[in-house]
C-alpha cells in the first residue's frame, strides 16, 4: 500500500478493470493476469480488439504472455533496473508529459542541499545509520519558502526546471545509468525488446492516448517490492496517466475480498480506513499526541481526527468521551514490527503462547514453512478456523514428526463458505458488492462473523462482573448486532447490514446514516467504523452494495466503491489545470463553468465546487491549503511524488538492489548488494545462502494457478480441480534439462539450505535462460506453490524452499526471487533441517524483532553463473533420447 499511497495519497488500484478497455497500452509487469485473474482480463481483451497493444514483462511465457502482442523476458527481482531503465529512457528523450508533469508532480519542488543520492553515495542516500540500519529521512526534505507564523510549508519551486536540485533534475541523474545496455546486463532483457516497449510507452501516452501498467504479487513479494510499485507510479505520472481513462495503476488483488481484508485493519498495523495504529515507539500514549503524528497541516489527511474520533466511537460508543480521550487507553499500542514473520519468530522462540487462526495456512503458505509449522509446534493452544482440515490443523501428524513430542493443543472449528453466510466482498477495483446467503452451513459449521460476534458476547459475559480497569475494553466495546430473524440468531449469526450500517458511520444522537466521509466529526458527534466505507449505507434501508444496475464501463449504479462510490481516483487529473478535458478522446472530469462545479462519468475526486482557478490559501489547512489545480488531494501538497521525502523507509526514488539472494552482484553499485534497510532473520533456523553461492546457483520464483487457490486449502479438496492440477510441477527450460540431466515428467528435487521438495520436471520452451551480458546466463525456476499434506490430492511444499526476509516498509516476504539447486530424482525421506532447530538464546529475537543489515558489499567471486548454453542441436538429441525412453517404457 506505501507504494501507491506515498505515490499519490492512496494505497488501493487507482483504476477499474472495466476502463482497462479504454488503455491504449497496457503493460503487465509482475502479474500473470490472464491466470490469475480470468474475469478481469476480458477487459484487456477488449481493449486489444479495439487495437491496442499488450505487453507482458515476465520471467516466464506464460497464458498472459501468449494473448500479448509482446513478451519481454526478465529476471525475476530486477524490476526496478527495468522500470528505471523506461524512466531514464523517458527523460533522456523529452518524452514526458510536461504540462502535466510540472502542474500535477513535484517535480520542480526543490530537494535541499543536505540530500545526497545513491549515486553520490555508492548505493545507499543520505541519511543511513550503519549501526541500526535505517534512514534518518530528515535529510530528504524539500528547501521551503519562507512564510508567516500561521503560513502552512510550502516547498520551493523552479517551474522552469533549471534548478540542479529540483526533483526532475535528481531524478535525471539517479535513473541516468539505467540505460538500455544496463537494463539488459542486469535484468537479461534484450535489449532490442526494452527498447520497443519504451518507444510505445512514450507514443501510446499523452494528451491523446493513455497507457495503464497493471501488477499483482510479482512486483510486492520483494525485499523492494514497495520501490517496484513506486517505480512504476513515477514513470505513470512522468507520462501524465495517472487519473486518466485508459490509464492509471491497476493493482491486482488476489481475490476478493484480500482489498476487504486490508480497508478494515487485517494489517497489525493498521485500523479500519487505513488509520494509523498507535505506536509507543513514537511516544504515542495519548490520544492528542497520536493525532499530532497522524495529522499533516495540508492535504486531506488533515481530516485524521475526524475520523480517528468517530472510530472510538463506533468502538465504544458512550465510554468514549472527550474527558477521557476518547477511551484510547483501551487501544492496543504497537511496541515493534508484530507482522506475520516477526510473530511466527516470537512464537517458535515461545513467546506467543496461543493463536486463533482465521483465513491462512502459514503451514503451507509461510516462508519457511517448516519453521512456521515448528513455531506452531510450541504453542499451548491453536484454534484453526476452516472450511477443510488445512495443514496447519494437522501440522503435528505430518511425515518425520511424533505427535507425541508435539505439545500443542489443537482446536478444529468447521467454518462456514460463501454460499452459507451473507456479507460483502471488496474486489480488486475497491467495489463492495454484496451477497446473499443461499443455504444454512451444515452441522457445527458457522460464519466467521457469527464466530466472532459469540465470542465477544461470551467474553463480555465472562468479565461482566469484574473491577478490573484492564477488562474495560471488552465490556465498554458497542457489541449488538442480534439478527432479527430468528432462525438466524439460532445459528448465532448476526446481522451483517447492521455491522455495515456501523462501519457507514450514524451521528450519535438521533442515529441518523451519515452520507459520507464528509460528515464525520471530531467533537463524538458522530460514530463511523471505517471512514472510506462511509456512505455505502447512507440511510436505514439504502444499502448500495446491493445494486445491480451496470453499464458498459464506469457503472456507477453497481454496487458501490469506496471512496464515495467513485471509480477512478485522482480524476480531477483528467482535465488540464483550467479544468478542460486533455482532449475530447480522453474526457472524463471536467469542470462545468455554468453549473460551477465539477462533473463527468464519475464522481470527481476533488472538492465538488471549487474552481481550476482557485489559490491555495497559505493560511489554510487541509485541502484548503491547495489550489484548485492539485488534483492528488490525499498528499500534503496536492500533487504526485515522484521524489518522495517521506512515506517509505528506504530511498525517496526507487533504486535498484539485487534480491537478498542472488546469484550475481550488483552491477550498479558493488558497494550495497541488496536493500540496506530490509528487514531480516539471521539465526541458524532461517539460514541465508551467500551471494553467488555456487551450491545453489539458480534462481526460483514461485506462482499460483487457475486451478488452485493460494495455499489449495479450498481447491485441493474439490475433485474437479485437484484432476486438473494433480501434482507439484516445476518449469525449467530445455538448456537446464540438459545441463542437469532431467528429462520431462520425472521426479527432481529442489533444494535450498532451508529444505528440498519434490516435483514433476515440466521441461517447456516457456522458461528460456537469461543472458546477462556477452556469453553470461543464468537459469530460472518456476513453482506453483498449492500443495502441502491434506486434501484429495497432495504434495511437497514450495514455501519450504525460500528464507524468511522481508520488505522494510510493509514486512512482506521474498517469495518472488531467491537461489536455488535442483537434481534429478526424488528427495530424501522426511529429515531433519535448520528449521527444525531451537535457536540458543543469544540468537533469538526479542518479540521476533528483524534486524537491518546496512550496506553489504558484493562478495567477491559472486559470478556463479554459467558462462556457455546448451546448443539447440544438444537440445534436440536429448528429446529424442527422452522420447525413445518413453516409448520403450
Amino acid at each position: 500500500m506505501p507504494g501507491l499511497g506515498t505515490s499519490f495519497g492512496r494505497g488501493g488500484a487507482t483504476t477499474f478493470l472495466m476502463d482497462l478497455q479504454n488503455s491504449d497500452l497496457i503493460v503487465i509487469q509482475g502479474s500473470n493476469f490472464a491466470e490469475c485473474h480470468p474475469v478481469g482480463f476480458r477487459f484487456v481483451m477488449k481493449a486489444k480488439a479495439k487495437g491496442a497493444k499488450v505487453v507482458h514483462v515476465d520471467p516466464r511465457f506464460t497464458r498472459t504472455s501468449a494473448m500479448a502482442d509482446l513478451h519481454v523476458p526478465i529476471r525475476s527481482g530486477t524490476d526496478i533496473a527495468f522500470l528505471g531503465g523506461l524512466i531514464n529512457y523517458v527523460l533522456e528523450h523529452e518524452r514526458y508529459f510536461k504540462e502535466y508533469v510540472l502542474s500535477y508532480t513535484n517535480a520542480s519542488f526543490i530537494v535541499n542541499d543536505d540530500y545526497r543520492d545513491s549515486e553520490d553515495l555508492d548505493g545507499v542516500f543520505s541519511g543511513l545509520d550503519a549501526d541500526s540500519g535505517t534512514y534518518d529521512l530528515s535529510t530528504w526534505r524539500y528547501e521551503l519558502e519562507p512564510g508567516g507564523e500561521n503560513d502552512a510549508p510550502r516547498p520551493k519551486r523552479d517551474p522552469t526546471l533549471q534548478n540542479p536540485h529540483c526533483v526532475l533534475n535528481i531524478m535525471r541523474r539517479h535513473y541516468a545509468r539505467y540505460t538500455p545496455e544496463m537494463v539488459e546486463r542486469i535484468c537479461g532483457s534484450p535489449k532490442e525488446k526494452f527498447l520497443e516497449l519504451a518507444e510505445l510507452l512514450c507514443t501510446n501516452s499523452g494528451r491523446e492516448k493513455t497507457a495503464v501498467f497493471c501488477y499483482a504479487m510479482g512486483w510486492t513479494q520483494h525485499s523492494v517490492g514497495v520501490q517496484n510499485i513506486r517505480a512504476g507510479g513515477i514513470l505513470q505520472s512522468l507520462l501524465g496517466n495517472m487519473g486518466r481513462p485508459g490509464g492509471g495503476v491497476m493493482a491486482l488483488r488476489g481475490h476478493a475480498s484480500i482489498q476487504g481484508s486490508t480497508d478494515n485493519a487485517t494489517l497489525y498495523d493498521l485500523f479500519p480506513g487505513y488509520l494509523k495504529a498507535p505506536t509507543l515507539e513514537k511516544g504515542e500514549s495519548d490520544f492528542v499526541t497520536w493525532c499530532k503524528h497522524q495529522t499533516p497541516r495540508t492535504g486531506w489527511w488533515n481530516n485524521f481526527p475526524k475520523y480517528a474520533v468517530s472510530f472510538m466511537k463506533a468502538w465504544y460508543g458512550d465510554a468514549a468521551t472527550a474527558e477521557n480521550d476518547w477511551a484510547y487507553d483501551y487501544l492496543p499500542k504497537n511496541t515493534g514490527d508484530h507482522s506475520h514473520m516477526p510473530m511466527f519468530v516470537s512464537m517458535k522462540d515461545g513467546t506467543v503462547r496461543g493463536m486463533l487462526l482465521f483465513g491462512q495456512n502459514p503451514a503451507v503458505g509461510g516462508q519457511n514453512a517448516e519453521f512456521q509449522r515448528n513455531a506452531m509446534a510450541k504453542l499451548d493452544w491453536l484454534v484453526v478456523r476452516d472450511i477443510f482440515e488445512i495443514e496447519s490443523a494437522a501440522f503435528w501428524k505430518r511425515e518425520g514428526v511424533d505427535p507425541k513430542q508435539i505439545p500443542t493443543e489443537v482446536f478444529f472449528m468447521p467454518c462456514a463458505c460463501i454460499a452459507e453466510k451473507a456479507g460483502t466482498l471488496t474486489n480488486t477495483m475497491r467495489l463492495v458488492q454484496f451477497h446473499e446467503k443461499a443455504v444454512d452451513p451444515p452441522g457445527d459449521c458457522r460464519s466467521d462473523l457469527g464466530f466472532v460476534y459469540q465470542l465477544g458476547k461470551r467474553l463480555k459475559e465472562l468479565y461482566a462482573s469484574s473491577t478490573q480497569r484492564r477488562d474495560r475494553p471488552i465490556l465498554d466495546m458497542t457489541w449488538d448486532y442480534d439478527h432479527p430473524d430468528a432462525h438466524e440468531r439460532a445459528l448465532g449469526d448476526p446481522d451483517v447490514e447492521a455491522v455495515m450500517r456501523e462501519m457507514n458511520g450514524y451521528r450519535t444522537d438521533t442515529g441518523e446514516q451519515l452520507r459520507g466521509f464528509a460528515e464525520c466529526k471530531d467533537d463524538g458527534s458522530t460514530a463511523c467504523g471505517c471512514w472510506i466505507y462511509s456512505g455505502m449505507y447512507p440511510a436505514p434501508e439504502e444499502n448500495l452494495t446491493r445494486r445491480r444496475k451496470g453499464d458498459q464501463w464506469v457503472s456507477l449504479e453497481w454496487a458501490w466503491s469506496w471512496p464515495s462510490n467513485r471509480r477512478q481516483i485522482y480524476n480531477r487529473a483528467s482535465a488540464d489545470p483550467e479544468g478542460k478535458p486533455w482532449s475530447e478522446r480522453k474526457k472524463y472530469v471536467w469542470w462545468d463553468e455554468a453549473q460551477n462545479k465539477w462533473v463527468g462519468y464519475d464522481v470527481p475526486d476533488f472538492p465538488l465546487t471549487k474552481a481550476p482557478s482557485t489559490p491555495a490559501n497559505a493560511k489554510g489547512s487541509g485541502v484548503d491549503a491547495h489550489d484548485g489545480a492539485s488534483p492528488f488531494i490525499m498528499n500534503p501538497d496536492g500533487v504526485a511524488q515522484l521524489f518522495a521525502p517521506t512515506g517509505t523507509v528506504d530511498a525517496p526514488m526507487p533504486t535498484h538492489y539485487e534480491p537478498k539472494e542472488s546469484p550475481v552482484g550488483n552491477a550498479l553499485y558493488p558497494h550495497a548488494q541488496y536493500n540496506p534497510v530490509l528487514k531480516q532473520w539471521r539465526r541458524r533456523d532461517n539460514p541465508y545462502h551467500d551471494i553467488g553461492d555456487p551450491r545453489y546457483p539458480y534462481v526460483i520464483t514461485t506462482y499460483r494457478l487457475t486451478e488452485h487457490h493460494l495455499s489449495g486449502a479450498m481447491s485441493r479438496w474439490l475433485p474437479w480441480l485437484a484432476e486438473l492440477q494433480p501434482e507439484l510441477f516445476c518449469e525449467i527450460s530445455p538448456e537446464l534439462a540438459v545441463e542437469r540431466g532431467i528429462r520431462n515428467g520425472e521426479w527432481v528435487t529442489i533444494e535450498t539450505a532451508r529444505a528440498e521438495v519434490e516435483a514433476k520436471a515440466l521441461v517447456t520452451g516457456r522458461m528460456q535462460p537469461i543472458r546477462l551480458g556477452k556469453g553470461r546466463f543464468v537459469h530460472q525456476i518456476g513453482l506453483p506453490w498449492h500443495w502441502g499434506t491434506q486434501g484429495v490430492v497432495t504434495g511437497d511444499t514450495p514455501n519450504d524452499l525460500p528464507p524468511m526476509v522481508a520488505d522494510p516498509n510493509v514486512s512482506i516476504h521474498e517469495g518472488k526471487a531467491f537461489t536455488c539447486n535442483i537434481r534429478p530424482g526424488r528427495r530424501s525421506a522426511a529429515h531433519p533441517f535448520a528449521a527444525d532447530d531451537d535457536v540458543p538464546l543469544g540468537q533469538r529475537n526479542p518479540l521476533g524483532t528483524p534486524t537491518r543489515p546496512g550496506a553489504v558489499e558484493t562478495a567477491s567471486g559472486s559470478e556463479a553463473i554459467s558462462t556457455e548454453i546448451v546448443s539447440a542441436e544438444t537440445i534436440m538429441a536429448a528429446s529424442r533420447v527422452t522420447q525413445r525412453h518413453e516409448d520403450q517404457r
